[in-house]
Protein backbone atom coordinates (compact mmCIF):
# COMPACT_ATOMS: atom_id res chain seq x y z
CA UNK A 1 0.00 0.00 0.00
CA UNK A 2 2.88 2.72 0.83
CA UNK A 3 4.63 1.82 -2.65
CA UNK A 4 0.90 2.66 -4.09
CA UNK A 5 0.65 5.66 -1.79
CA UNK A 6 4.40 6.74 -3.60
CA UNK A 7 2.92 6.38 -6.50
CA UNK A 8 0.45 8.43 -6.40
CA UNK A 9 2.15 11.27 -5.02
CA UNK A 10 4.92 11.01 -8.02
CA UNK A 11 1.71 10.59 -10.29
CA UNK A 12 0.35 13.98 -8.38
CA UNK A 13 3.93 15.88 -8.80
CA UNK A 14 3.95 14.77 -12.49
CA UNK A 15 0.69 16.93 -12.71
CA UNK A 16 1.84 19.81 -10.90
CA UNK A 17 4.55 20.58 -13.74
CA UNK A 18 1.97 19.84 -16.33
CA UNK A 19 -0.44 22.02 -15.19
CA UNK A 20 2.04 24.40 -15.28
CA UNK A 21 3.48 23.76 -18.86
CA UNK A 22 1.83 26.63 -20.91
CA UNK A 23 0.91 23.53 -24.07
CA UNK A 24 -0.96 21.32 -21.99
CA UNK A 25 -2.96 24.74 -20.29
CA UNK A 26 -3.77 25.80 -23.81
CA UNK A 27 -4.99 22.24 -24.74
CA UNK A 28 -8.64 22.33 -23.98
CA UNK A 29 -8.91 18.51 -23.69
CA UNK A 30 -5.90 17.96 -21.61
CA UNK A 31 -6.10 20.98 -19.23
CA UNK A 32 -9.26 19.94 -17.45
CA UNK A 33 -8.42 16.22 -17.45
CA UNK A 34 -5.15 17.34 -15.58
CA UNK A 35 -7.25 19.53 -13.36
CA UNK A 36 -9.68 16.85 -12.00
CA UNK A 37 -6.87 14.42 -11.81
CA UNK A 38 -5.07 16.68 -9.81
CA UNK A 39 -7.25 17.68 -7.69
CA UNK A 40 -8.72 14.03 -6.87
CA UNK A 41 -5.11 12.88 -6.28
CA UNK A 42 -4.85 16.14 -3.65
CA UNK A 43 -6.79 14.55 -1.30
CA UNK A 44 -4.88 11.54 -0.72
CA UNK A 45 -1.54 13.18 -1.30
CA UNK A 46 -2.88 15.82 1.57
CA UNK A 47 -3.36 12.40 3.88
CA UNK A 48 -0.80 10.87 2.92
CA UNK A 49 1.91 13.36 3.76
CA UNK A 50 0.60 14.19 7.18
CA UNK A 51 0.41 9.86 7.84
CA UNK A 52 4.93 10.17 6.57
CA UNK A 53 4.79 13.15 9.15
CA UNK A 54 3.41 11.24 12.05
CA UNK A 55 5.24 8.22 11.28
CA UNK A 56 8.57 10.07 10.92
CA UNK A 57 7.45 12.13 14.50
CA UNK A 58 6.80 8.42 16.33
CA UNK A 59 10.39 7.16 15.24
CA UNK A 60 12.26 10.29 16.84
CA UNK A 61 9.79 9.75 20.14
CA UNK A 62 10.81 6.61 19.95
CA UNK A 63 14.47 6.92 19.71
CA UNK A 64 13.87 8.93 23.25
CA UNK A 65 12.84 5.59 25.07
CA UNK A 66 16.42 5.37 25.33
CA UNK A 67 17.20 8.16 26.94
CA UNK A 68 18.66 8.24 30.90
CA UNK A 69 16.69 11.06 31.52
CA UNK A 70 13.68 9.99 33.38
CA UNK A 71 10.77 12.82 32.54
CA UNK A 72 12.13 12.48 28.88
CA UNK A 73 10.99 9.14 29.27
CA UNK A 74 7.86 9.95 30.01
CA UNK A 75 7.45 12.56 28.05
CA UNK A 76 8.49 10.45 24.99
CA UNK A 77 5.62 7.54 26.26
CA UNK A 78 3.52 10.42 26.22
CA UNK A 79 3.84 11.51 22.74
CA UNK A 80 4.07 8.13 21.57
CA UNK A 81 0.53 6.91 22.49
CA UNK A 82 -1.30 10.32 20.83
CA UNK A 83 1.26 9.74 17.47
CA UNK A 84 0.41 5.91 17.66
CA UNK A 85 -4.03 6.97 17.55
CA UNK A 86 -2.88 9.68 15.21
CA UNK A 87 -1.25 6.66 12.97
CA UNK A 88 -4.39 4.99 12.96
CA UNK A 89 -6.63 7.20 12.49
CA UNK A 90 -5.05 8.12 9.16
CA UNK A 91 -4.41 4.58 7.99
CA UNK A 92 -7.92 4.71 8.43
CA UNK A 93 -8.79 7.41 6.55
CA UNK A 94 -6.18 6.03 3.68
CA UNK A 95 -7.62 3.09 3.40
CA UNK A 96 -11.24 4.65 2.45
CA UNK A 97 -9.46 7.10 0.04
CA UNK A 98 -7.65 4.10 -1.82
CA UNK A 99 -11.50 2.49 -2.31
CA UNK A 100 -11.65 2.31 -6.05
CA UNK A 101 -14.30 5.16 -6.72
CA UNK A 102 -17.60 4.87 -8.64
CA UNK A 103 -16.46 5.73 -12.18
CA UNK A 104 -19.95 7.35 -12.35
CA UNK A 105 -19.88 9.54 -9.20
CA UNK A 106 -19.84 12.54 -11.04
CA UNK A 107 -22.34 12.43 -13.50
CA UNK A 108 -25.25 13.50 -14.04
CA UNK A 109 -28.52 12.20 -13.13
CA UNK A 110 -31.74 10.77 -15.32
CA UNK A 111 -34.56 10.53 -12.29
CA UNK A 112 -37.63 8.54 -12.84
CA UNK A 113 -40.27 8.44 -10.22
CA UNK A 114 -43.66 6.10 -10.96
CA UNK A 115 -46.17 5.65 -8.62
CA UNK A 116 -46.99 1.82 -7.63
CA UNK A 117 -49.46 0.52 -6.05
CA UNK A 118 -51.93 2.62 -4.39
CA UNK A 119 -53.96 3.83 -7.04
CA UNK A 120 -54.10 7.79 -6.64
CA UNK A 121 -52.87 8.22 -3.54
CA UNK A 122 -49.54 6.37 -5.07
CA UNK A 123 -49.64 8.99 -7.50
CA UNK A 124 -49.84 12.30 -5.13
CA UNK A 125 -47.19 10.52 -3.00
CA UNK A 126 -44.80 10.30 -6.81
CA UNK A 127 -45.76 14.51 -6.35
CA UNK A 128 -44.77 14.46 -2.91
CA UNK A 129 -40.96 12.77 -3.76
CA UNK A 130 -40.81 14.61 -6.82
CA UNK A 131 -40.78 17.51 -4.99
CA UNK A 132 -38.76 16.23 -2.52
CA UNK A 133 -35.84 16.00 -4.91
CA UNK A 134 -36.35 19.23 -6.41
CA UNK A 135 -35.67 20.80 -3.17
CA UNK A 136 -32.91 18.78 -2.53
CA UNK A 137 -31.31 19.71 -6.17
CA UNK A 138 -32.15 23.39 -5.22
CA UNK A 139 -30.38 23.30 -2.34
CA UNK A 140 -27.20 21.68 -3.36
CA UNK A 141 -27.40 24.47 -6.26
CA UNK A 142 -28.26 21.86 -9.40
CA UNK A 143 -30.35 22.15 -11.75
CA UNK A 144 -33.97 20.17 -12.56
CA UNK A 145 -34.64 19.76 -16.31
CA UNK A 146 -38.05 18.34 -16.50
CA UNK A 147 -38.00 15.39 -19.71
CA UNK A 148 -42.01 14.03 -19.39
CA UNK A 149 -44.76 14.15 -17.14
CA UNK A 150 -47.96 11.85 -16.70
CA UNK A 151 -50.68 12.77 -14.54
CA UNK A 152 -53.65 10.68 -13.53
CA UNK A 153 -57.16 12.23 -12.92
CA UNK A 154 -56.86 13.53 -9.68
CA UNK A 155 -53.81 15.24 -10.48
CA UNK A 156 -51.35 12.97 -8.99
CA UNK A 157 -47.84 11.78 -11.10
CA UNK A 158 -47.94 8.54 -13.31
CA UNK A 159 -44.63 8.70 -14.24
CA UNK A 160 -41.58 11.68 -14.12
CA UNK A 161 -38.81 11.85 -15.80
CA UNK A 162 -36.51 14.51 -15.28
CA UNK A 163 -32.60 15.45 -15.80
CA UNK A 164 -30.49 16.79 -12.91
CA UNK A 165 -27.74 18.47 -13.43
CA UNK A 166 -24.82 19.16 -11.03
CA UNK A 167 -21.63 18.26 -9.42
CA UNK A 168 -21.28 14.53 -8.12
CA UNK A 169 -25.48 14.64 -8.61
CA UNK A 170 -24.89 10.30 -9.42
CA UNK A 171 -22.67 10.29 -6.17
CA UNK A 172 -25.27 11.51 -4.02
CA UNK A 173 -28.47 10.45 -5.37
CA UNK A 174 -27.71 6.42 -6.54
CA UNK A 175 -28.63 5.10 -3.24
CA UNK A 176 -32.39 6.62 -3.74
CA UNK A 177 -33.06 3.78 -6.28
CA UNK A 178 -36.00 1.31 -5.49
CA UNK A 179 -39.21 1.17 -3.98
CA UNK A 180 -40.47 4.40 -1.47
CA UNK A 181 -43.79 3.22 0.67
CA UNK A 182 -45.95 5.54 2.47
CA UNK A 183 -48.34 5.19 5.15
CA UNK A 184 -50.92 7.99 5.42
CA UNK A 185 -54.40 8.72 5.39
CA UNK A 186 -55.87 9.74 2.31
CA UNK A 187 -57.80 13.01 1.76
CA UNK A 188 -60.86 10.75 0.65
CA UNK A 189 -60.76 8.30 3.57
CA UNK A 190 -63.80 8.84 5.27
CA UNK A 191 -63.00 6.15 8.20
CA UNK A 192 -59.33 7.43 8.93
CA UNK A 193 -57.80 4.48 8.28
CA UNK A 194 -54.47 4.65 7.24
CA UNK A 195 -53.35 3.25 3.29
CA UNK A 196 -49.93 2.00 2.54
CA UNK A 197 -48.72 2.55 -1.17
CA UNK A 198 -45.45 2.06 -2.88
CA UNK A 199 -43.58 4.75 -5.22
CA UNK A 200 -40.55 3.39 -7.42
CA UNK A 201 -37.74 5.66 -7.95
CA UNK A 202 -34.91 4.65 -10.95
CA UNK A 203 -31.46 7.13 -10.39
CA UNK A 204 -29.66 6.71 -13.72
CA UNK A 205 -26.46 8.02 -14.83
CA UNK A 206 -26.53 10.01 -18.09
CA UNK A 207 -24.49 8.44 -20.74
CA UNK A 208 -22.32 9.81 -23.43
CA UNK A 209 -22.63 8.52 -26.47
CA UNK A 210 -19.61 7.35 -26.82
CA UNK A 211 -20.55 4.58 -23.91
CA UNK A 212 -23.82 3.63 -25.33
CA UNK A 213 -23.69 3.59 -29.66
CA UNK A 214 -27.18 3.50 -30.70
CA UNK A 215 -27.80 2.78 -34.63
CA UNK A 216 -30.77 5.19 -35.99
CA UNK A 217 -32.05 2.45 -37.99
CA UNK A 218 -32.98 0.40 -34.85
CA UNK A 219 -34.71 3.05 -33.51
CA UNK A 220 -39.26 3.64 -34.39
CA UNK A 221 -39.90 7.56 -34.12
CA UNK A 222 -43.51 8.15 -33.21
CA UNK A 223 -44.48 11.67 -33.34
CA UNK A 224 -48.14 13.31 -31.42
CA UNK A 225 -49.50 15.99 -29.89
CA UNK A 226 -48.40 16.40 -25.87
CA UNK A 227 -51.27 16.31 -23.27
CA UNK A 228 -51.99 17.41 -19.62
CA UNK A 229 -53.58 16.38 -16.78
CA UNK A 230 -56.91 14.85 -17.09
CA UNK A 231 -55.76 13.76 -21.21
CA UNK A 232 -56.11 17.66 -22.40
CA UNK A 233 -54.31 18.86 -25.20
CA UNK A 234 -51.34 21.31 -24.62
CA UNK A 235 -50.07 21.99 -28.06
CA UNK A 236 -51.24 22.21 -31.13
CA UNK A 237 -48.75 20.49 -33.25
CA UNK A 238 -47.29 16.97 -33.26
CA UNK A 239 -44.20 18.00 -31.06
CA UNK A 240 -44.14 15.17 -28.37
CA UNK A 241 -42.48 11.99 -29.41
CA UNK A 242 -42.07 8.67 -28.59
CA UNK A 243 -39.14 6.30 -29.12
CA UNK A 244 -38.66 2.34 -29.35
CA UNK A 245 -35.89 0.55 -29.28
CA UNK A 246 -36.11 -2.41 -31.57
CA UNK A 247 -33.63 -5.09 -30.12
CA UNK A 248 -34.78 -4.18 -26.30
CA UNK A 249 -37.98 -2.82 -26.78
CA UNK A 250 -37.72 0.21 -24.46
CA UNK A 251 -40.05 3.03 -24.89
CA UNK A 252 -39.14 6.39 -24.26
CA UNK A 253 -41.67 9.21 -24.40
CA UNK A 254 -40.94 12.85 -24.41
CA UNK A 255 -43.31 15.94 -24.28
CA UNK A 256 -42.25 18.78 -22.53
CA UNK A 257 -40.58 20.92 -25.21
CA UNK A 258 -42.72 22.86 -27.55
CA UNK A 259 -39.98 21.87 -30.31
CA UNK A 260 -40.48 18.24 -31.82
CA UNK A 261 -36.28 18.36 -32.15
CA UNK A 262 -35.60 19.06 -28.47
CA UNK A 263 -38.38 16.14 -27.36
CA UNK A 264 -36.37 13.83 -29.48
CA UNK A 265 -33.16 15.04 -28.31
CA UNK A 266 -34.30 14.73 -24.76
CA UNK A 267 -36.21 11.18 -25.25
CA UNK A 268 -32.78 9.73 -26.51
CA UNK A 269 -30.73 11.11 -23.58
CA UNK A 270 -33.33 9.07 -21.28
CA UNK A 271 -33.13 6.05 -23.67
CA UNK A 272 -29.57 6.11 -23.94
CA UNK A 273 -29.23 6.27 -20.31
CA UNK A 274 -31.59 3.23 -19.78
CA UNK A 275 -29.28 1.27 -21.78
CA UNK A 276 -26.20 1.79 -20.06
CA UNK A 277 -28.15 1.20 -17.18
CA UNK A 278 -28.96 -1.95 -18.30
CA UNK A 279 -24.98 -2.40 -19.40
CA UNK A 280 -24.05 -2.07 -15.71
CA UNK A 281 -26.76 -4.09 -14.43
CA UNK A 282 -25.57 -6.76 -16.43
CA UNK A 283 -21.89 -6.04 -15.49
CA UNK A 284 -22.88 -6.13 -11.97
CA UNK A 285 -24.35 -9.95 -12.52
CA UNK A 286 -21.31 -10.71 -13.60
CA UNK A 287 -19.09 -10.28 -10.50
CA UNK A 288 -19.72 -11.38 -7.06
CA UNK A 289 -22.59 -10.56 -4.87
CA UNK A 290 -19.66 -9.24 -2.39
CA UNK A 291 -18.70 -7.06 -4.53
CA UNK A 292 -21.96 -6.08 -5.60
CA UNK A 293 -22.54 -4.94 -1.76
CA UNK A 294 -20.31 -2.36 -2.03
CA UNK A 295 -22.60 -0.24 -4.27
CA UNK A 296 -25.69 -1.89 -2.73
CA UNK A 297 -27.97 -4.39 -4.57
CA UNK A 298 -29.43 -1.62 -7.07
CA UNK A 299 -32.55 -3.82 -6.99
CA UNK A 300 -35.02 -1.85 -8.72
CA UNK A 301 -38.20 -3.49 -6.73
CA UNK A 302 -36.47 -3.94 -2.99
CA UNK A 303 -37.97 -1.61 -0.40
CA UNK A 304 -35.33 0.69 0.80
CA UNK A 305 -37.65 3.28 2.53
CA UNK A 306 -41.35 3.98 5.01
CA UNK A 307 -42.12 7.46 4.84
CA UNK A 308 -44.62 7.00 8.07
CA UNK A 309 -46.75 10.11 8.43
CA UNK A 310 -49.25 9.34 11.84
CA UNK A 311 -46.03 8.90 13.36
CA UNK A 312 -44.14 11.59 11.56
CA UNK A 313 -40.93 9.33 10.92
CA UNK A 314 -38.94 7.98 7.64
CA UNK A 315 -36.97 4.58 8.19
CA UNK A 316 -34.31 3.51 5.43
CA UNK A 317 -34.35 -0.57 6.03
CA UNK A 318 -31.08 -0.85 4.35
CA UNK A 319 -29.49 0.61 7.46
CA UNK A 320 -32.38 0.68 9.94
CA UNK A 321 -32.22 4.50 10.33
CA UNK A 322 -35.24 6.42 11.84
CA UNK A 323 -35.57 9.72 11.62
CA UNK A 324 -38.69 11.99 13.26
CA UNK A 325 -38.07 14.19 11.06
CA UNK A 326 -40.53 13.51 8.15
CA UNK A 327 -41.90 17.00 7.34
CA UNK A 328 -38.15 18.19 6.66
CA UNK A 329 -36.97 15.28 4.98
CA UNK A 330 -40.24 16.18 2.53
CA UNK A 331 -38.83 19.56 2.02
CA UNK A 332 -35.62 18.13 0.80
CA UNK A 333 -33.90 17.50 3.73
CA UNK A 334 -32.02 14.26 2.94
CA UNK A 335 -28.25 15.20 3.90
CA UNK A 336 -28.74 13.01 6.64
CA UNK A 337 -30.20 10.01 5.28
CA UNK A 338 -27.45 9.97 1.85
CA UNK A 339 -24.20 10.63 4.24
CA UNK A 340 -25.60 7.71 6.48
CA UNK A 341 -26.01 5.62 3.55
CA UNK A 342 -22.69 6.83 1.65
CA UNK A 343 -20.63 6.07 5.56
CA UNK A 344 -22.80 2.91 5.59
CA UNK A 345 -21.52 0.98 2.13
CA UNK A 346 -17.73 3.03 2.49
CA UNK A 347 -17.52 0.76 5.40
CA UNK A 348 -18.76 -2.31 3.40
CA UNK A 349 -16.50 -1.60 0.48
CA UNK A 350 -13.58 -0.87 3.02
CA UNK A 351 -14.25 -4.53 5.08
CA UNK A 352 -14.45 -6.56 1.70
CA UNK A 353 -11.29 -4.39 0.02
CA UNK A 354 -9.75 -5.49 3.48
CA UNK A 355 -10.58 -9.15 3.54
CA UNK A 356 -9.37 -9.62 -0.26
CA UNK A 357 -5.97 -7.73 0.73
CA UNK A 358 -3.12 -9.83 1.51
CA UNK A 359 -2.30 -7.16 3.11
CA UNK A 360 -1.62 -6.64 6.97
CA UNK A 361 -4.30 -4.34 8.96
CA UNK A 362 -1.67 -1.94 9.72
CA UNK A 363 0.60 -0.31 7.06
CA UNK A 364 4.30 -1.15 8.75
CA UNK A 365 6.99 1.11 7.62
CA UNK A 366 10.30 -1.20 6.67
Amino acid sequence: MLERLDGIERRYQELESLLSDPEVVGNRELYPKYVREHSELGKIVEVYREYDRVCRELDQSRELLSDQDPEIKDLARSEIESLEDEKERLEQDLKKLLIPKDPNDDKNVILEIRAGTGGEEAGLFANDLFRMYTRYAEAKNWKIELMDANWNDSGGLKEVIAMVKGQAAYSHLKYESGTHRVQRVPATEAQGRIHTSAVTVAVLPEAEEVEVHIDPSEIHVDVFRSSGPGGQSVNTTDSAVRLTHLPSGLVVTCQDEKSQHKNKAKAMKVLRARLFDIQLQEQNDKISQQRRSQVGSGDRSERIRTYNFPQGRVTDHRIGLTLYKLEQVLQGALDEIIDELATFYQAQALQNEQSQSPETAHMDRA
